[in-house]
């Protein structure tokens, strides 16, 4: 499919051609520059006004003096330091500060520079056409997979757009019985991508060759609306309140069912490690559910039920430096970010963002996490962790942003909304350069050949 199709760029302009990147110039304004500001403090004004006024009656009007008058005045000069040539002069300088015992560790801290503030442009580098994109909150309907290429549900049809070269194509369609496509989720390998169905079925597609490969079956019995990975298990939430793990390499696909939401199972998203799943509903509870708890005897296969939320709780995320720190967003009747402590299951915060929240993302190179909400400003909100000092916001859309997806590298962020539109965001700007390892801190007073 080429780029002016479905998929192609948002036209705002007859001139403007598909696909284009629009860059942003950024006025430097010459206002408000740093002035100099004198420390009075430090400046010895008596002097100043004997040096502009006495000394220059001296100098025009000259008398005679006997030597011993001369010497007089010479030594008193020096007593009061006033055999200086400068008129509004600082103050001598501080003595040089005593060899520090510690050099290797000064050298280190002058040679350190100051770390730049990064610039978060407030507008989309990019935005594409999304049409019939369903505005739906408990659907899943973007990915980026570590491949670089995104995947996007539109109605029936999932169109993969390649960030390396932004071709586009499309992968498969469905028919109106099967559809509307309801969730896409790729696999660990970039290649391989799962496909929910409004039927209750899951589809597993080979993006390399756009084949299908098979059709998981009997698990749910309404649509399935979230999935997410966990190496070859592919975990799937349905309309049905049920989560099933399937590993896609057997025949019997269904190695576990989770049971403990009531309502529709609207996120699920696995840790790092493999060993948690965080899943939200649209009965307004957040699960946390541990292999080997579940596995077990246990009496519940949850190892946290959190019932903190007011509203469904479809955004979830895992924090990228911390193992065991989960946030959660709720709808439009909570509208607040919560963070979770997943060994203990406490809250460690709440923050009221005043819309619902549709989407969470962290920043995987600062301590930062992203936002994206419904009415009235349909934004993406930029916050500082753990302070949640609001550090951006960025506007564009003009229906609420249901969906947002990372790219590989961790810099840009896509998100689609009701409006119809894909749009493409440097929020998270360029990872640092890999940093060597630290040598080791020599041990205190090496240098030194003996102490007194």
């Amino acid at each position: 499919m080429d780029a002016g199709g479905s998929f192609g760029m948002l036209n705002k302009a007859q001139s403007r051609n598909p696909l284009q990147e629009h860059v942003l110039h950024r006025r430097i304004s010459k206002e408000n520059l740093d002035r100099f500001i004198p420390n009075r403090s430090a400046m010895d004004f008596d002097f100043a006004h004997y040096m502009l006024m006495e000394a220059r009656k001296g100098k025009e009007n000259p008398v005679a003096r006997s030597p011993a008058k001369e010497a007089y005045r010479k030594h008193l000069a020096e007593a009061l330091n006033l055999n200086r040539s400068r008129i509004l002069a600082f103050k001598n300088k501080p003595p040089t500060p005593a060899e520090s015992l510690f050099p290797e560790a000064t050298s280190v801290q002058q040679a350190k520079p100051a770390k730049a503030r990064r610039s978060i442009p407030q507008t989309s580098e990019r935005t594409l056409d999304a049409p019939d994109i369903i505005d739906d909150y408990y659907l899943n309907l973007l990915d980026w997979g570590s491949s670089n290429v995104l995947a996007i549900a539109l109605g029936n049809t999932v169109y993969l757009w390649d960030a390396t070269d932004s071709s586009t194509s499309e992968l498969m369609t469905v028919d109106e019985d099967t559809g509307p496509i309801t969730s896409v989720s790729w696999a660990p390998d970039g290649r391989h991508i799962a496909v929910g169905l409004n039927n209750s079925e899951v589809q597993l597609w080979d993006s390399a060759s756009n084949k299908q490969l098979r059709t998981l079956r009997g698990g749910h019995e309404s649509r399935v609306g979230a999935m997410d990975w966990n190496n070859h298990v592919l975990s799937t939430g349905g309309m049905d309140g049920l989560i099933i793990n399937n590993d896609v390499r057997i025949r019997n696909h269904i190695v576990e069912t989770y049971r403990g939401h009531h309502q529709e199972v609207c996120g699920l998203k696995w840790s790092a490690s493999g060993q948690q799943l965080a899943s939200g509903g649209n009965d307004n509870l957040l699960h946390i559910w541990d292999r080997s708890v579940a596995s077990s005897n246990s009496p519940t296969q949850w190892l946290h039920r959190l019932e903190d939320h007011t509203a469904a709780v479809k955004a979830l995320a895992w924090c990228p430096f911390q193992a065991n720190l989960l946030a959660s967003g709720g709808g439009g009747g909570d509208r607040c970010i919560k963070f979770w402590n997943t060994h203990t299951g406490a809250c460690l915060n709440s923050v009221d963002t005043g819309s619902q929240v549709c989407s969470l993302l962290w920043n995987k190179n600062e301590r930062e996490v992203l936002s994206s909400h419904g009415f009235t400003q349909n934004q993406l909100t930029l916050w500082k962790y753990p302070s949640m000092v609001k550090i951006a916001e960025l506007t564009g859309h003009t229906s609420r942003v249901l969906y947002m997806a990372q790219s590989p590298d961790g810099c840009t962020v896509a998100s689609a909304a009701g409006d119809e539109t894909l749009r493409f965001w440097n929020v998270f700007g360029t990872p640092e350069l890999a940093k060597p390892a630290p040598k080791a801190n020599p041990e205190p007073f090496a240098h030194f050949n003996h102490i007194r």
